[in-house]
């Protein structure tokens, strides 16, 4: 077994005030990597800034970070980085800002290289990089993933340097403004997290301390997510800390089918991230062996599959043309690497019900 968690993370309200001086202890310059409005409308930027005056750290903004960043996108900020001298990368935002900032840093520390670097496998180095999440999805700030846009693949890959930030700093408070279809997304791409590294041919009891958890605060979390209640503060707080423990187990076993055959909706469809994934999530579970899939299902407060794929296509629900689902299909059934993390033999027949929805 193993487990590798090098970012430390501070979950609390008032998070970025509280622990500014750690946050300006890794660098002098500051380059802060976010998206156009939500770090500004949440507070999460003003924030930042504040922490970064009270201890005499400059800093340069790119907001140019749009949704599902795209290589290029990671290299203008590379570009901003070196123009203005940044020694430190922080990512506000969702998981788009936060992958951007990792790659960035990368690509900052290693100025010389072409973009290319992104997709080798040589050692690197990378700048200090810190995460303020503000949406309660991808758990970024707990990995050390950053999966970008590639225009000439027409679809989303995943840099293969590990890039984690050295400090995750996670305050509910910024969740309290996010679009209800925000929150629904990105939960449920938490959700997808939890149970594609809870049936991983990698899950282990070292992953599934932070798996099981998540789970459960999740189930918690189930009335805000809906919209059956109003989200508040405690509970904002609750779904940013299901998204970090989330973020923790793919940290450990990796995504898999659900996230690699979501990448061509996304791109081709304009299909939101959790919703792409979340639409064949239940079938997957579907083949696990019953004993796990029940205790997995009963954590998240669900009694079937059949149920949990009937609240998320409720909340998040996905139409697709039958070619390009069956194109992402032959797209993952051709790749060994994500065929070896399920746990059990992915027929094509068996993809195609996954496929069907």
């Amino acid at each position: 077994m193993k487990f590798y968690m090098p970012t430390k993370i501070f979950s609390e309200k008032n998070c970025i005030a509280n622990h500014s001086e750690e946050l300006a202890a890794l660098g002098s310059h500051a380059l802060i990597i976010t998206g156009k409005n939500s770090s500004r409308l949440n507070g999460s930027l003003d924030d930042v800034i504040n922490a970064l005056n009270k201890h005499s750290v400059t800093y340069t903004i790119f907001d140019r970070t749009e949704e599902n960043p795209s290589v290029e996108t990671v290299m203008a900020a590379r570009d901003t980085g070196i123009r203005c001298g940044a020694d430190l990368v922080i990512g506000i935002g969702g998981g788009s800002p936060i992958d951007a900032a990792k790659a960035a840093a990368l690509m900052i520390k290693n100025s010389d290289k072409p973009w290319g670097f992104l997709y080798e496998t040589s050692p690197a180095e990378a700048l200090p990089m810190v995460a303020v999440p503000t949406t309660c999805g991808t758990g970024s700030e707990a990995t050390g993933v950053s999966v970008l846009t590639r225009h000439d693949m027409r679809t989303k890959l995943s840099v293969k340097h590990k890039v984690f930030p050295e400090i995750a700093l996670i305050d509910g408070r910024y969740l309290l403004s996010a679009p209800t279809d925000i929150l629904a997304n990105t939960a449920i791409d938490a959700l997808s997290h939890l149970i594609e590294s809870a049936v991983s041919t990698l899950a282990d009891t070292y992953s599934d301390m932070t798996v099981f958890p998540g789970l459960e605060l999740w189930a918690k979390c189930r009335p805000f997510i809906e919209g059956t209640r109003q989200l508040d503060e405690d509970a904002a707080q609750s779904l940013m800390d299901t998204a970090a423990l989330a973020g923790m187990s793919i940290a450990q076993t990796g995504t898999a089918i659900p996230h690699s055959l979501s990448y061509m909706l996304t791109y081709e469809a304009g299909v939101p991230h959790g919703a792409a994934v979340g639409a064949f999530l239940a079938k997957y579970l579907k083949y696990v062996d019953s004993d796990r899939q029940k205790v997995i299902l009963s954590a998240a407060g669900f009694t079937d599959t059949a149920e949990l794929g009937q609240f998320i296509s409720g909340l998040a629900p996905v139409s697709a043309d039958r070619k390009l689902l069956e194109r992402s299909a032959a797209s993952v059934l051709a790749n060994k690497a994500k065929l070896s993390l399920c746990p059990y033999p992915l027929t094509e027949s068996i993809m195609a019900d996954i496929i069907d929805i």
